[in-house]
């Protein structure tokens, strides 16, 4: 399916990153992602992220200010009806998948790579309070299972799974899997690749 996206995102063989693709081409990415169904609550809160980080592209804040009336909208209907809270200061990459909805809140410092899935009632947050910005960095192909809480400044590597229900207070190497309270790493397709597990 990613290599379905990629084709269709990238139809001259160029490799994009997100900051060369337009608003629409996001959103175009985004919704192939979820289905092709624009009516799914994730792809209503990615594309209202979208918007959020675009209208900060135009410079000048009288013209701005009509378009953040708007995001302000947007983005309080879907927190407040579906549960989904995600920041334009938060840095996602291109075609995340939020699977279902409610009960899903990520930092404003937070980021999120390419190609994750993030499920629901799953918390990406700061862990101390006297460290707000703090906040979970997750790489590329992450499964985020229902229910999981990840604090702090930690890392997540590329293609690592979270269980459900999991409480990750630490970084998760690459490829891992990382289940329990707190979590600690059950699997990892890394080590056994290298031999070493």
């Amino acid at each position: 399916m990613s290599a379905q996206l990629n084709r269709a995102a990238d139809s001259r063989g160029l490799v994009l990153k997100e900051e060369d693709l337009s608003l629409w081409q996001q959103l175009k990415e985004d919704w192939i992602a979820h289905g092709k169904d624009w009516t799914r609550p994730g792809f209503r809160a990615i594309a209202v992220y979208r918007f959020g980080v675009w209208r900060m592209t135009i410079n000048s804040k009288i013209l701005r200010s009509p378009f953040s009336v708007l995001y302000k909208m947007m983005f309080r209907k879907i927190r407040n009806g579906y549960g989904i809270e995600i920041p334009f200061t938060a840095r996602l990459g291109r075609r995340v998948i939020i699977e279902h909805q409610s009960g899903i809140v990520v930092h404003g410092c937070s980021a999120i790579g390419d190609d994750s899935i993030i499920r629901q009632g799953v918390t990406l947050g700061n862990r101390y309070l006297d460290r707000p910005m703090e906040a979970p960095k997750l790489g590329k192909r992450v499964n985020v299972g229902a229910g999981a809480k990840i604090f702090g400044d930690i890392s997540v590597g590329d293609g690592a799974a979270i269980g459900a229900n999991a409480v990750v207070l630490r970084d998760i190497p690459d490829g891992a899997t990382a289940v329990g309270i707190p979590a600690t790493v059950i699997k990892s397709k890394v080590s056994k690749e290298d031999g070493k597990g």
